[in-house]
């Protein structure tokens, strides 16, 4: 990838000639030495600069690396741990991570899966003879070059000759290639932790899929110590030798020098189903000197490029001492250790979660494909990356905020503004290009004792903002309430008018009306947004809850009933000239409305099974109705997708609590893909201006970019909320090139796609 535009030109006399990867600790640049060589040049943020514990590490993983010679492992060429910004140069090797290569062409088979074991088993055995343990051997941190496999990041690596340096409660590694000792007592990860890696290594390159696959980084590491290795698909002889190397307890596997034999012996040195995607230049060896794997596909991927050094809160222990490895425990007393440690745990798999499904580092430009240099929208002129909350000092109006809970935060954004209020937070207006708050809204706030305020954005129209207000006094029968209009310069309040309480009907902003319900909610009024002047009022169907969404390009009412027989969702078509309301459709009474895809209304249709599944509704059909005639078209849902369904880029998208997000096409109902993303309680999916990315937030301020027509992940950011313990997801909105993202604890952050690590001020 091209350098960006406050990358250094050079580090260490190395001349910088582009970017090779990111993470949330650093950057690895591809460099050129004045004779011509080129090096992969990994610097430190300068966030960590100062850190001093992360310095030592920094230390210590480029000692790690000297310790290390060999042909399947990255030299150090040159560092300095001392400098301003710590950095280290390593041999750079062309080629792509066995990760983006499984991904690319699939499982390897035949002589190319044997180049592959043996030459990983002969970089272990030069790591360990050098007194290192890897503790990190994953796809992400295997090169495929033309000459065979590197092993690369030694970063949460144990080096014999290393101080010992430890963090209470933390532990290393990548859930689904990590040992159960690792789980379980870090300390004691000694050369067979790496032999189970290899073990589940193996597994993933011979079938795409890990042995122990789960739904979450959890699941994951509980079946590693619990559960016997899903080694389906596997040949017979080598299916036996991996079953050896995934053995719960260490002093069980096999030595480095009895396994390759037996792998020499299990993996064929020649087969007709070889993928000459990976075939190497040079012939095969005989069976007792084994030879790397290699592969001429795939672009060129530095040493270091997939990985970043460890940050002090997510890898413990890095380079501690190496002592030969206690015998381990039976299987009672590691699920004995797992309960009473499951703090422990659950903070280990809390840092694997900013890490990348297929083992990669999580950072922004992972994965990032060829072509997306071009597919980013610049943001606007005088834009730059910020970060604030709903809370901070405004310029005007109420400049002190009490902080307090922020369940229901909703937002909306027009003119280089962003508007946001919630439970217990007043209307705020903050500039999109600055982050500034500019003011803070107590208009039709009466300052009543005891009383407590809820504000939910309904929209902007021109000069004005629309909020719905509810009161809930201590010593009142209930809460009152009211539709209030703020001038959008000012945060005055321009008129508002009061809700009757029982209204079954909700108030609105769509079509360029202020809608507000009336009695009973058996009718609805239209008003100016401007003045609060009575334009029309319309009657609304009796029972039914109704809704007027903005994304129907028009005005439309999706009322639904939930109760008896008669329960239904119904389609009404309004004027918006002089409120006359037309039917178009009735659905089934749970059916969520999306928007409007090339002239028909999109529904998404319950299953209606009853089957529970973490709470993540399932949906069975899509319902298409003509936004003119009311014809109506249902399609079968392919596979009952689960989860938060959102219309977005013109794909029907749901995104799980586990990070999976799948697209389905309207039309037809086809899944077109699904994606694993790491990201944690994903929220509404949103797509960019010309449709061909998609974004999503997580619960902590994590956002990850999705090929719109491949699902491939882009790249995902590092969490930026202060906290995720309210249940509430993460809102993004769109202006221009940029992304402004609100999280549930109030935090507020903009983002620039093209360069998402980019630190906001």
């Amino acid at each position: 990838m091209p350098a960006h535009r406050d990358d250094p030109k050079s580090v260490g006399g190395y001349r910088i000639v582009g970017r090779l990867g990111s993470g949330g600790m650093g950057v690895v640049y591809r460099g050129r030495a004045r004779s011509g060589r080129e090096v992969a040049v990994k610097v430190v943020h300068s966030q960590y600069a100062e850190d001093g514990v992360f310095r030592i590490r920094f230390r210590q993983e480029i000692e790690a690396v000297r310790k290390v010679s060999g042909a399947f492992t990255a030299p150090v060429v040159d560092a300095d741990p001392e400098a301003a910004r710590p950095w280290m140069a390593t041999q750079y090797v062309p080629g792509p991570s066995l990760a983006d290569h499984i991904r690319a062409h699939g499982p390897l088979r035949g002589t190319a899966l044997r180049r592959l074991a043996l030459g990983l088993l002969e970089a272990l055995r030069d790591i360990h003879r050098a007194g290192v343990v890897h503790r990190d051997l994953k796809p992400a941190n295997v090169l495929i070059a033309d000459d065979g496999p590197r092993v690369i990041d030694f970063g949460i690596s144990r080096a014999a000759g290393n101080q010992t340096l430890t963090e209470t409660g933390h532990m290393i590694g990548t859930p689904p290639f990590m040992s159960p000792e690792q789980l379980t007592d870090a300390r004691s990860a000694g050369p067979a932790s790496d032999v189970f890696s290899l073990g589940s290594l193996l597994v993933y390159a011979a079938t795409g899929r890990g042995p122990f696959d789960a739904d979450s980084p959890y699941l994951t590491a509980y079946q590693v110590l619990t559960a016997e290795p899903d080694l389906t698909g596997l040949p017979e002889p080598l299916r036996a030798v991996l079953a050896g190397c995934l053995a719960k307890e260490a002093d069980d596997r096999p030595a480095l020098d009895d396994l390759a034999g037996r792998l020499a012996e299990a993996l064929p040195t020649s087969a007709p189903d070889d993928d000459p995607t990976v075939a190497l230049r040079r012939p095969d060896p005989e069976p007792t000197a084994p030879d790397p794997a290699g592969s001429r596909a795939g672009g060129p991927v530095a040493a270091d490029a997939q990985a970043e050094p460890p940050a002090p809160d997510a890898h413990a222990e890095s380079q501690a001492p190496a002592p030969a490895p206690p015998r381990r425990p039976r299987r009672r007393a590691r699920l004995l250790a797992l309960s009473a440690g499951a703090a422990v745990l659950a903070t280990a798999l809390t840092a694997y979660l900013l890490s990348r499904p297929d083992g990669g580092t999580a950072g922004p430009d992972a994965g990032r494909s060829r072509s997306a240099g071009a597919r980013w929208e610049p943001p606007p002129t005088g834009w730059r990356p910020w970060r604030t909350t709903v809370f901070a000092e405004a310029a005007s109006g109420v400049r002190t905020a009490t902080r307090g809970s922020t369940g229901g935060l909703s937002c909306a954004t027009a003119g280089g503004a962003l508007y946001c209020a919630g439970d217990g937070v007043l209307p705020v207006r903050l500039d999109t290009l600055t982050g500034k708050v500019l003011w803070r809204s107590a208009a039709g706030v009466s300052g009543a004792a005891g009383a407590r305020y809820e504000h939910q954005v309904l929209g902007v129209a021109g000069p004005v903002l629309l909020v719905r207000q509810s009161v809930l006094a201590e010593f009142e029968n209930g809460r009152t309430a009211s539709v209030v209009a703020l001038d959008t310069r000012t945060g005055a309040r321009v008129w508002s008018r009061a809700l009757v309480r029982g209204s079954e009907a909700a108030p609105a902003l769509a079509a360029g009306l202020a809608l507000v319900p009336d009695v009973g909610g058996r009718t609805v009024t239209a008003r100016s947004p401007r003045d609060g002047a009575r334009l029309w009022s319309a009657t609304l169907p009796a029972g039914h809850s109704c809704a007027f969404p903005a994304s129907a390009g028009g005005l439309y009412a999706v009322c639904s009933s939930y109760a008896g027989a008669g329960a239904d969702t119904r389609l009404l078509r309004v004027d918006p000239a002089d409120g006359a309301v037309r039917a178009l459709a009735t659905l089934e009474p749970r059916s969520t409305y999306l928007g409007v895809v090339e002239g028909r209304h999109v529904f998404a249709e319950e299953s209606g099974s009853g089957e529970s599944d973490l709470d993540e509704t399932a949906y069975g059909r899509v319902v298409l109705v003509d936004g003119t005639t009311g014809e109506r078209r249902t399609v079968p849902l392919a596979g009952t997708p689960r989860g938060l369904v959102t219309l977005a880029g013109g794909l029907l998208c749901f995104t799980r609590s586990n990070g999976l997000v799948t697209a389905h096409a309207p039309a037809t109902g086809a899944r077109l893909w699904q994606s694993r993303t790491t990201l944690e309680q994903g929220g509404v999916t949103v797509a960019d201006g010309k449709g061909r990315t998609l974004f999503v937030a997580s619960v902590s301020g994590r956002v990850a970019a999705l090929d719109s027509r491949e699902g491939t992940v882009l790249w995902e950011s590092y969490p930026r909320a202060g906290g995720t313990d309210n249940g509430f997801g993460s809102q993004i909105h769109r202006e221009g090139g940029a992304l402004t993202v609100t999280t549930a604890d109030g935090t507020v952050f903009a983002l620039d796609p093209a360069h998402p690590d980019r630190t906001p001020s």
